[in-house]
């Protein structure tokens, strides 16, 4: 069984709010890729109680990113659930500290897998 920690953002405010599903709801998210929406509804959430304003009944939600049981990060260029060593440059999983400096870095792929602990979303008004 499948628990994830999702971490909703919503851009109007910039706040972000952290819950926790498990169960059918979790295991709805469990084959899905970053860039894709599900509606806020199927996974069991009410937006209005979590951000303590009033939000439309028919918000999705829009995968950023996440990380794994051992916070390697997700990255939307590497496909499946995998963990692979990659030679990166910038974005999720580097931040390098001189101009041209590449490394190689342990990231996951752009899907959730049990594996995955956190996952990050972002409202769609």
């Amino acid at each position: 069984m499948a628990t994830f920690k999702l971490v909703i953002s919503n851009p109007r405010t910039g706040i972000a709010r952290q819950v926790e599903i498990s169960g059918e709801e979790a295991e709805k998210l469990v084959g899905k890729r970053i860039g894709e929406t599900i509606p806020a509804s199927e996974l069991g959430l009410n937006l209005t109680e979590i951000f303590g304003e009033e939000i439309p009944g028919n918000v999705e939600l829009k995968i950023r990113g996440g990380t794994d049981k051992d916070g390697f990060p997700m990255r939307p260029d590497v496909h499946g659930p995998r963990r692979v060593k990659i030679l990166i440059s910038q974005g999720p999983g580097f931040r390098p500290r001189e101009k041209g400096e590449r490394r190689k870095k342990t990231v996951r792929g752009n899907t959730i897998s049990p594996e995955i602990v956190q996952v990050n979303m972002k409202l769609l008004l």
